[in-house]
């Protein structure tokens, strides 16, 4: 077992882990759409990285993100708490605690959107395959996942953000 194995935890309370202290990975002015989420990054807490963990919170008219489709990535949610509203190509779905939905690399675009007056909780769960990009339909946005696990805007037409 390597020294850095050795230091990650075995079982944390999920909640008491700390918020990521930057809201969104998003270029301005994407970014600031992202007002009222809160993510707690739980994957990377245990050294995953063949897929990522977030206990994820919107306030009330909060979105989880841009609209978007992974390339390559699959991604699951289970919500926990309150009722978020699942948008996505072909429609809407009222969510509640218990429900979950999945999204298959090259699926429908989609994101969550909290339309009532509590706190909605979910877990989000996706894979990390590299070479993966997102597809954003509703925006002048396109991202790219590099060689170090990081992702890159761009512009539609190529440009960087």
């Amino acid at each position: 077992m390597a020294d850095d194995e050795k230091k990650l935890p075995a079982v944390v309370e999920a909640a008491a882990v700390a918020p990521r202290s930057r809201p969104s990975i998003y270029p301005e002015p994407f970014a600031a759409r992202m007002a009222g989420r809160e993510k707690r990054v739980l994957g990377d807490l245990f050294g995953l990285s063949n897929f990522g963990v977030n206990l994820t919170r919107l306030a009330p008219g909060a979105h989880s993100a841009l609209m978007h489709r992974h390339s390559r990535q699959d991604e699951f949610i289970y919500v926990l708490e309150g009722a978020p509203t699942l948008v996505t190509e072909s429609g809407e779905t009222a969510l509640h605690p218990g429900m979950c939905a999945g999204f298959p690399a090259g699926g429908l675009a989609h994101h969550l959107v909290n339309r009532t007056d509590i706190d909605a909780v979910y877990l989000e769960i996706g894979d990390r395959t590299a070479g993966d990009r997102a597809d954003y339909p509703e925006d002048d946005l396109a991202a790219r996942l590099d060689r170090d696990g990081r992702w890159r805007f761009f512009h539609k037409d190529g440009r960087p953000y």
